[in-house]
């Protein structure tokens, strides 16, 4: 199981005073991006009260390219500016199958965390399987 959650302030640069031709052509092509990745689930890239935001979550059976983590990766490049969170629990990722992960996007930087609040996933989640 690949289940994900998370959000995205998209900005151009940490200064806080972003070019907004320079800001609105980013948009657009990770517009394109999340137009591509044709996802099921939810994806939304929207302004709100005159910035952009990207708004993902969803559940697959594996983890499948390009993914949710593949995209706060391609933002970090674009808009090292952004920041944001991503709640990720992939049950085939080795050596974290029983954790939450959060990856954390700041200052043009992807970096991965154990979710403590949420971790271990069994039994913080779910009880035990028991046969």
């Amino acid at each position: 199981m690949f289940e994900y959650h998370g959000w995205i302030a998209v900005k151009e640069t940490a200064v806080g005073d972003d070019d907004d031709v320079r800001l609105r052509q980013i948009v657009d092509e990770l517009r394109l991006r999340v137009a591509d990745m044709a996802s099921p689930y939810l994806l939304d890239l929207r302004w709100m009260n005159g910035e952009p935001f990207i708004h993902l979550g969803g559940s697959a059976n594996h983890r499948s390219s390009p993914d949710a983590i593949d995209l706060f990766e391609h933002v970090a490049k674009v808009a090292p500016g952004s920041y944001g969170l991503l709640h990720v629990r992939d049950d085939e990722d080795p050596g974290h199958e029983n954790e939450m992960r959060v990856l954390r996007l700041a200052r043009g930087a992807v970096t991965h965390h154990t979710e403590a609040l949420l971790s271990p996933c069994i039994p913080t989640l779910e009880d035990p399987f028991t046969a």
